[in-house]
């Protein structure tokens, strides 16, 4: 994504976006981390600490913006409304903090639910 400013251009990576995005949501409470999908066997894998901006999908708007789609894994018992409320919140702040790009969708999947 390009950034005009009056003292030029500022292009931003989609690996920001997606590390910004990671970091913000397994900071939540109830997060267990980011989630894959396995093209292999189909099932869903917990991404370590490194490869978590996996999990996360930046799309680019016309105007200007960017819709964010998370892939997460959740530890058992949490409400899962609050959870997502709490991603979706965190990650809108953090992005538009750190970027200066407004975030005008943010999409929360919970893939799994992990027990103990």
């Amino acid at each position: 994504m390009k950034l005009q400013t009056e003292k030029g251009v500022i292009t931003i990576s989609s690996d920001v976006f997606t590390n910004i995005t990671g970091a913000a949501a397994t900071n939540c409470y109830g997060v267990k981390g980011m989630a894959i999908r396995s093209t292999t066997d189909g099932l869903v894998h917990l991404l370590r600490r490194e490869s978590m901006a996996k999990g996360v999908k930046v799309i680019y708007n016309d105007d200007a913006t960017i819709s964010l789609e998370l892939h997460i894994i959740v530890d058992n018992g949490v409400n899962l409304m609050a959870v997502s409320r709490s991603i979706m919140s965190e990650v809108r702040y953090n992005v538009s903090r750190a970027t200066g790009v407004e975030v005008k969708s943010v999409d929360v999947f919970v893939d799994s639910m992990v027990i103990g």
